[in-house]
């Protein structure tokens, strides 16, 4: 009786296994280079990132200057944000995306202003 109870949960400890490691989260920690397309034209930011199991925090650098990022990751989902000032008024830009090794795609909102999307690669 044991060693069936044993092989049991044996069995449903494999059969939960892939689910479980399918939903562990990506590493993002590194220095991510972007594409970013929006109707106003192409840019090109750069983020650092440094990650603490779910929470991503880290900087970026391009149009809108530097500014700090929080965020989080979620299997391959990565949300990140950051506010800056742009002629006079706040704004909270929203990056979206997918993770798949060192490269990403995904959607940006520059609040109501502009939506976007943009791909990147990690360096």
């Amino acid at each position: 009786m044991n060693s069936l109870r044993r092989s049991f949960i044996a069995l449903l400890a494999c059969a939960c296994l892939p689910g479980a490691v399918s939903a562990a989260d990506v590493n993002v920690a590194g220095r991510w280079e972007l594409t970013v397309e929006t109707q106003m034209g192409t840019g090109t930011p750069h983020f650092d990132l440094a990650q603490n199991g779910s929470a991503v925090t880290g900087t970026y650098q391009g149009q809108f200057g530097e500014a700090p990022v929080s965020g989080t990751i979620k299997g391959k989902n990565l949300q990140l944000s950051f506010k800056v000032n742009a002629q006079g008024m706040d704004y909270e830009i929203v990056y979206t995306g997918t993770v798949e090794g060192d490269t990403i795609q995904g959607k940006v909102s520059l609040g109501d202003a502009m939506q976007g999307t943009f791909t990147g690669k990690r360096t």
